[in-house]
C-alpha cells in the first residue's frame, strides 16, 4: 500500500458516465469508462486517500422517449425497468460505486433547477427565439435525437441532431444535411420556439486558457485534447439548454416562458454527480442505504459534507480532484459545456483530468444495440457465474485507452486458459501445493541462508516492477498495470524453476524454506496489486494464503497457515465459445430479417395496363432476392445502388427508392427481382435488374416479397 504526500489533493471526486436507463449494459460500456474509473477508485482507497465514486442511471432525454415509444409503454416503466437491470449487473459484477443514484430523484431536480436558476441570474443565459423542427405528422418539435441526418463533416448518413456518432463533432438539428423525423420517418419543418441557451461563446477564451492549463499539468490524452482543440479552433457557440418536452426536469416554474419546457438532458445529466454526492452523504448521515452502494464506512459525517467534494475551496492545503471517467462520445460534453456550466457559477471545482476511453469492437464489427450485436454483461453473468474477473480481465487487456479496439471469444478463451491459467493461476497453485508437500501447508522460518543471485534479482525484480505498475495507474494506463503483475507471476514461475526447491530439499531443507518464503512474497505482492484490477481474484488469494492486513499493509508472516490450493481459472472450453459465437450469428440473421422492407413497383390504385398474354408474361425471369449492400448514389437524391443475392450471383441494381427509405434499413430485406431486364446505366453504375415494388395511393412503396423463401426461388 501507498500512502499519499501532503503534496497531492486531499480527496477525490471520481465519477463515471450516468449510463442512459434504456436498455442493459453490455462489455462496451465496461471497457469504456467503467473497469477503469473502478480500477482507481480502489487503488486511491487503497492507498488511504479520500475518495468517492458516484454513478447513477440517466433516465432524461429523448433516448428515453423513443425506447418507450418503440416498446408501447411510458417513459417512467421503462427508466425503472432499466435502472433496476443496469444496477443490479454493476453490483454483480463488483464495480465499487459508494452510490449509483438516479436523475428521476427528488434530490436531482431540486439541484437542477437550483444549477439553473443560478445560471440565470448569473446571466450565463441568453433566451433565443429560433427554428427549430418541427414534425408536423407527430405535431411536436423534436429533440436532436429525433432527427437524423447526413453529418457535414463527415458525410454519416445516420448522425444525430446533437452530435456525430461518427466524427465525434457536436452538432445543432439544423447542420444536418437531409434530415429526417425518427418518429414518423417524414421531413420536419422549421418552426419558430423560445429556448434559453448558454452563453458558450462568452467563454470561448475562459475554457481554452483552462484547457491549456489543465491538459498540459495533469497530461491528458492526446484524442481528449485534440476533440477539444477541434471545437474550440471552431469556435464555440450558443448552446440551447431547454427543450420542447414532456419528459425532463421543467424550467424552474417561476421564470418567464417556462411553460413546457424542459431542462436539456445535457445539463441535467453531469449534475447527476453532484445530486448522487448530495444523495451519498444524506445517507451517511443518516445511516441509511437506500441507494448507497458498498456500505462503505465513512466515519461521521453530516449532510453538508457534499460541499467538500464540489465546491471552490480556496484553501490549497484543502484540495479535492475531480476526475470524470467516460467514453469518447461524451468528451466534448465532459471538457467543454459542463466545465462551462460549473465555471459560470463561480461555485464549483473544474475537473483536473478527464481520461476518456475510446470505443471497443465486437467480433469485428462496431457494437450495437440496435442490431443486438453485443455481449450484453447480465447474460455473461448468466452464461459464466462466478466469472467476473476472467471478462474483466480480458476488457482490460484489451482496454480502449487510446484507441479503438476489440472484443472476440476466442482471444477471451486464450487470455483465460493461458495468461490467467497457465500463468497467474498455476503459479499461486505451485506455492500452496509445495508448502503443503514440504510443510504441510506452513509458511517456514528460515535462518541466515546466504542470499543468492536469483534471490537478489527476484527482490530486485519486483520493486521495480511495483514502482512501475504505480506509474502506470497514476497515468491512467491501467493495461500496462495488469500486464505489470502478469510480469510478476511470470518471474514467481521461473524463480521456482531456476531455484527448484524439489531438487534441494533433499539436501537443504534450510535453503528450501528461504525459497518458500521469497516464492510467498511474490504471493503477497500480487495479491496486492491485483486488488484494483481482479478484486475477485485477490480476495480469493488471500483467502488461500490467509493474508494479513494491518495499519494499510498486508504481508503472510511464517508460521501462517496456507489453505488447500484450488484452481482459480478454470479452463474455457471449445463449446463455452462457440456457444457465444452462435448467440451473435443468430442475433445477426434475427435482425437481418427484422429490418424494414424495400421495393420498386406501381400504385395499385391505378387503371389496369392493357392485356398481355401468357407468352409475354413468362419472358419475365422474377426471382426471390435479399438486399447485401445498400449505399446512396453520389449526387442523385433519388438513387440507392445495390447489391443483391439473387441465389445464382449477386448483382448490383440502381433503385429509385432513396426518398423512401434508408440505405441502413433495407440491408438484409427479402425482394422479388426482375432478373433479365437489360442492363442499364444510371449515373455511371450499371444496373442489372429491377427491385420490385408496391406502391398505395398515398406513393408510400412497400416491397414484394415471398417470406422465408431463400434467395434465388422462381417467381411464376
Amino acid at each position: 500500500m501507498y500512502f499519499c504526500s501532503m503534496s497531492e489533493p486531499k480527496r477525490y471526486t471520481i465519477t463515471a458516465a450516468l449510463p442512459y436507463a434504456n436498455g442493459p449494459l453490455h462489455i462496451g460500456h465496461l471497457a469504456g469508462a467503467y473497469i477503469a474509473a473502478d480500477i482507481y477508485a480502489r487503488y486511491l482507497r487503497l492507498q488511504g486517500k479520500d475518495v468517492i465514486f458516484v454513478c447513477g442511471s440517466d433516465e432524461h432525454g429523448a433516448a428515453i422517449t423513443i425506447k418507450a415509444k418503440k416498446e408501447n409503454t411510458t417513459p417512467k416503466e421503462i427508466v425503472d425497468k432499466y435502472h433496476a437491470i443496469i444496477r443490479k449487473s454493476f453490483e454483480d459484477f463488483g464495480i465499487s460505486f459508494d452510490i449509483y443514484h438516479r436523475t428521476s430523484e427528488p434530490v436531482h431536480y431540486e439541484t437542477s433547477q437550483e444549477f439553473f436558476r443560478i445560471l440565470n441570474d448569473k446571466n450565463a443565459f441568453e433566451v433565443i427565439e429560433s427554428e427549430q423542427y418541427f414534425d408536423e405528422e407527430a405535431k411536436q418539435f423534436l429533440a436532436d435525437r429525433y432527427i437524423i441526418g447526413t453529418c457535414p463533416k463527415c458525410g454519416n448518413e445516420n448522425a444525430y441532431g446533437d452530435q456525430c456518432e461518427k466524427c465525434g463533432s457536436s452538432l445543432n438539428p439544423t447542420d444536418l444535411i437531409n434530415p429526417k423525423s425518427t418518429i414518423s420517418g417524414s421531413a420536419p419543418v422549421l418552426k419558430k420556439t423560445k429556448h434559453w441557451f448558454l452563453k458558450l461563446d462568452e467563454q470561448q477564451e475562459g475554457i481554452k486558457k483552462w484547457l491549456e492549463e489543465t491538459s498540459e499539468k495533469n497530461n491528458w490524452k492526446a484524442h481528449v485534447i485534440g476533440q477539444c482543440k477541434s471545437w474550440i479552433n471552431d469556435g464555440l457557440r450558443p448552446r440551447a439548454m431547454t427543450r420542447d418536452l414532456d419528459w425532463g426536469i421543467p424550467v424552474p416554474p417561476e421564470i418567464d416562458g417556462s411553460e413546457g419546457k424542459v431542462l436539456y438532458v445535457w445539463l441535467d445529466a453531469p449534475i447527476g454527480y453532484i445530486s448522487a454526492t448530495k444523495q451519498l452523504f444524506k445517507e451517511k448521515a443518516n445511516n441509511k442505504t437506500e441507494f448507497s452502494y458498498n456500505h462503505r464506512d465513512f466515519g461521521n459525517v453530516n449532510e453538508e459534507d457534499w460541499k467538500k467534494y464540489w465546491k471552490i475551496n480556496n484553501d490549497e492545503n484543502d484540495k479535492t480532484e475531480l476526475i470524470h471517467f467516460i467514453g469518447k462520445d461524451n468528451i466534448v460534453f465532459h471538457c467543454i459545456t459542463f466545465p462551462a456550466i460549473l465555471k459560470a457559477t463561480e461555485q464549483y471545482i473544474l475537473p483536473d483530468n478527464v481520461p476518456a476511453n475510446e470505443f471497443m469492437n465486437l467480433e469485428g464489427d462496431k457494437i450495437s444495440t440496435s442490431r443486438n450485436w453485443a455481449v450484453w454483461l447480465h447474460e455473461y453473468l448468466q452464461d459464466f457465474p462466478g466469472r467476473e474477473d476472467e471478462l474483466r480481465y480480458t476488457l482490460i487487456a484489451n482496454m480502449p485507452e487510446n484507441k479503438d479496439s476489440e472484443f472476440t471469444w476466442q482471444d477471451f478463451q486464450n487470455r483465460v486458459n493461458s495468461e490467467l491459467g497457465n500463468n497467474l493461476g498455476n503459479f499461486v497453485k505451485r506455492v500452496s501445493d509445495l508448502l503443503h508437500k514440504f510443510y504441510d501447508g506452513v509458511v517456514p522460518e528460515y535462518y541466515g541462508s546466504q542470499t543468492t543471485e536469483f534471490d537478489a534479482d527476484a527482490i530486485m525484480n519486483i520493486q521495480s516492477i511495483k514502482t512501475e505498475y504505480e506509474n502506470s495507474i497514476d497515468s491512467y494506463r491501467f493495461k500496462d498495470a495488469l500486464f505489470k503483475c502478469m510480469e510478476i507471476s511470470s518471474l514467481g514461475n521461473k524463480y521456482l524453476q531456476d531455484t527448484e526447491p524439489w531438487k534441494v530439499i533433499k539436501v537443504d531443507i534450510n535453503r528450501v524454506a528461504q525459497i518458500m518464503n521469497i516464492a510467498v512474497s511474490f504471493v503477497d505482492v500480487l495479491s496486492d496489486l491485483l486488488k484494483p484490477l481482479l478484486p475477485k481474484t485477490s480476495k480469493k488469494i488471500d483467502n488461500i494464503f490467509n493474508i494479513v492486513v494491518n495499519n494499510g499493509y498486508q504481508f503472510i508472516p511464517s508460521g501462517t497457515k496456507i489453505n488447500q490450493s484450488q484452481i482459480l481459472f478454470p479452463k474455457i472450453e471449445d463449446e463455452q465459445v462457440q456457444a457465444q459465437i452462435e448467440k451473435l450469428n443468430k442475433s445477426k440473421a434475427q435482425q437481418a430479417q427484422q429490418i424494414s422492407p424495400v421495393v420498386e413497383m406501381t400504385n395499385a390504385l391505378q387503371p389496369a395496363k392493357p392485356e398481355i398474354t401468357y407468352d409475354d408474361f413468362s419472358k419475365l425471369d422474377i426471382r426471390t432476392g435479399k438486399i447485401i449492400e445498400a449505399e446512396k448514389v453520389p449526387k442523385a437524391d433519388k438513387l440507392l445502388k445495390l447489391l443483391v443475392d439473387i441465389g445464382i450471383e449477386q448483382r448490383t441494381i440502381v433503385s429509385g427508392i432513396a426518398e423512401h427509405f434508408s440505405p441502413e434499413e433495407i440491408v438484409g430485406k427479402e425482394v422479388s427481382v426482375l432478373i433479365n431486364l437489360a442492363p442499364r446505366k444510371l449515373r455511371g453504375i450499371e444496373s442489372n435488374g429491377m427491385i420490385l415494388m408496391a406502391e398505395d395511393a398515398n406513393g408510400k412503396l412497400y416491397f414484394v416479397n415471398a417470406d422465408g423463401v431463400s434467395a434465388g426461388n422462381i417467381i411464376k
